[in-house]
């Protein structure tokens, strides 16, 4: 059976979806940092989204487009964080109950948000229990409808509008780099860089230790992988969407991978140079950039910070072991 893919049109019309509702977020530079690589570099901070990310977008996108029997039902999701709180906030704002499976250790402040929204949350152990299994029999037993946190066509569209902002905001990139775990992000920028900046040339980035995206770039088919660990925690996938996949496959330039330390080192510098907080998933892009994994002087990039969700306890743990080394 062939896959419908999402389409640039999808994105536009989640945008519309969007307008009002979710926050058009800034596009900030740094004039240091632009020097230092003979570039222009413009970051997208959807760490001031609302909940504190990109994935607002996509939940939003996909609980507006429920059928009202749907929305009576409820709807499920699983998700680290990120996720959890999109869909519990745009539940919240359209008046669906909404449950979320999410790990038993998950990062604190993700965890009382999305409960602060008023969602239910069922704990799960990552390690011995699959949260997909858990939220599929909910589905069976209660009929609430799953909103999969990337592979969903309306969920993809929807992440798709931050690039179409960056680029409506910058006119044509050179390259842009985005943060990549299941590939909802990925696949909506690309969506929005072939329509709007077909010549600019898109990298996804995802830590070292959860490389299964570069993986099944390499082999040309989804590779799934051994739960990954650190401290990018919401790219801790185990393998791509078939959705996902199959438009990274298609038009991404490549995939590339970073190191915690280096994450560690762009947190700080946006923490101490441009005074934003960003999680260490929202940085795997920008490490990228940062460390000149490819050639960009001259160029004009478009990096997205895709969230701001991180415990500030461990926050200043991290940036204190960065200082450190």
């Amino acid at each position: 059976m062939s896959l419908v893919l999402p389409a640039y049109d999808d994105v536009v019309r989640a945008s519309q979806t969007l307008k009002g509702v979710a926050h058009r977020t800034p596009v900030l530079v740094s004039h240091t940092l632009n020097e230092r690589l003979g570039a222009q570099v413009f970051f997208k901070c959807e760490n001031l989204q609302r909940m504190g990310a990109f994935k607002f977008r996509g939940g939003y996108n996909a609980l507006a487009n429920l059928s009202d029997a749907q929305r009576q039902a409820g709807v499920v999701a699983f998700s680290s964080g990120n996720h959890a709180q999109a869909v519990a906030l745009a539940a919240q704002l359209l008046g669906v109950s909404a449950t979320i499976v999410m790990p038993a250790d998950a990062p604190r402040a993700k965890k009382a948000a999305t409960l602060g929204y008023g969602a239910r949350v069922v704990d799960y152990d990552r390690a011995t229990q699959d949260r997909e299994e858990i939220a599929r029999g909910l589905v069976d037993k209660e009929g609430l409808t799953l909103i999969p946190p990337f592979d969903h066509a309306e969920v993809i569209a929807g992440q798709g509008t931050a690039v179409k902002e960056l680029l409506e905001d910058t006119g044509g990139l050179d390259a842009l780099f985005v943060p990549l775990g299941g590939g909802g992000l990925l696949s909506g920028s690309l969506l929005s860089a072939q329509a709007i900046s077909p010549d600019c040339a898109v990298y996804g980035v995802e830590p070292e230790a959860g490389s299964d995206g570069q993986q099944s770039l390499r082999k040309g088919s989804v590779v799934r992988i051994a739960q990954p660990s650190s401290i990018a925690d919401g790219a801790l996938t185990q393998a791509l969407g078939n959705l996902t996949f199959s438009l990274i496959q298609q038009h991404v330039r490549d995939l590339l991978t970073v190191t915690d330390s280096q994450l560690i080192q762009a947190m700080q510098f946006f923490a101490e140079r441009m005074k934003i907080v960003v999680e260490p998933t929202g940085c795997l892009g920008a490490a990228a950039v940062f460390n000149e994994l490819v050639p960009l002087k001259g160029q004009r990039v478009g990096v997205v910070l895709s969230g701001g969700n991180v415990d500030l306890a461990a926050f200043g743990r991290l940036l204190e072991q960065g200082a450190q080394t």
